[in-house]
């Protein structure tokens, strides 16, 4: 069906001014209010508001939220490794536990100076992962913090920097594609050193001689259901899902990217996209069903 201009510039503005009352107002919270060191604390550095981690090669560091969460949205703004940070990856994903976990997953991995970052994202649905897409960055993300973010909701999975949409996950459970809708999840970040993949294949390693090196967080944010322990996982499950609650997520705007990020998403995949695997034959000669644009 054609949709005329105005009804699209309608759209758009219901869309952003949705944002801004639903997402937009939600304020920062400091590192201790959702989150706890996870391992290596002494790998911890807290300078006021902001937060680092540092890899050496004796470890890496790790934290995740106090409390799980089904549907909502989770933004952090991280500073990465600058210089010679081929080998390492920092990481910022939600994953729910047990080995047919879901997991959204944000992983930076770091280059040889001069080299730009790329942006790996990944999913896991059912403990089913191999939906790798890797991109570069319009900037260099080791010079300044940047917002990702995570949006989740009953319809889509949408993987944000700096409010643009890179990647979305859309629900397409009447096509027979699996969804991440009924388990609860943490946030996580780390930092480690991954120098048998990460850069160019593992064919760069870490040089040891640059460490440590330390990406640094700020600005964490959280709106999303919150499943207490408490609580059976069933009940949590039923509690976030219900079309009742008037969640700020289950409105029907949110059930779609809107046409402003529609041709964002495009801007980025034509320009920075470098791999998917939906176009990879060698590793799918049949394209996964969830491909099927």
């Amino acid at each position: 069906m054609a949709v005329s201009p105005a009804s699209s510039s309608v759209k758009f503005l219901l869309f952003s001014v949705s944002i801004v009352v639903l997402v937009g107002l939600v304020s920062t919270s400091t590192f201790d209010e959702l989150f706890q060191p996870s391992w290596a604390l002494d790998h911890f550095i807290y300078e006021g508001e902001q937060l680092k981690l540092k890899l050496d090669n004796y470890s890496g560091a790790g934290f995740a939220s106090k409390s799980k969460y089904m549907f909502g949205r989770t933004t952090i703004q991280i500073k990465l490794v600058d210089g010679d940070s081929a080998g390492t990856v920092t990481a910022f994903y939600m994953s729910s536990d047990g080995p047919s976990h879901n997991e959204f997953d944000f992983e930076f991995l770091g280059n040889t100076t001069g080299e730009p970052y790329l942006v790996q994202t990944n999913m896991y649905v059912n403990g089913v992962g191999n939906r790798e897409q890797r991109l570069n960055l319009w900037f260099d993300p080791s010079k300044d913090f940047h917002s990702y973010s995570i949006l989740w909701n009953q319809r889509q999975v949408v993987f944000l920097v700096d409010e643009t949409p890179i990647r979305v996950f859309t629900n397409k459970e009447s096509q027979g594609v699996a969804f991440p809708k009924n388990q609860t999840m943490g946030v996580y970040s780390s930092i480690w050193n991954a120098d048998d993949w990460a850069t160019q294949g593992g064919r760069v390693k870490t040089n040891w001689t640059h460490a440590p090196f330390v990406a640094t967080y700020k600005g964490f944010q959280i709106n999303a259901c919150e499943c207490p322990v408490s609580v059976a996982a069933d009940q949590n499950v039923r509690n976030c899902s219900a079309n009742d609650k008037g969640y700020w997520w289950d409105n029907p705007v949110m059930s779609e990217l809107s046409l402003h990020q529609s041709h964002q998403l495009m801007w980025v995949r034509a320009n920075y996209l470098i791999y998917d695997y939906c176009t990879d034959s060698s590793r799918f000669p049949a394209p996964p069903p969830e491909c099927d644009h």
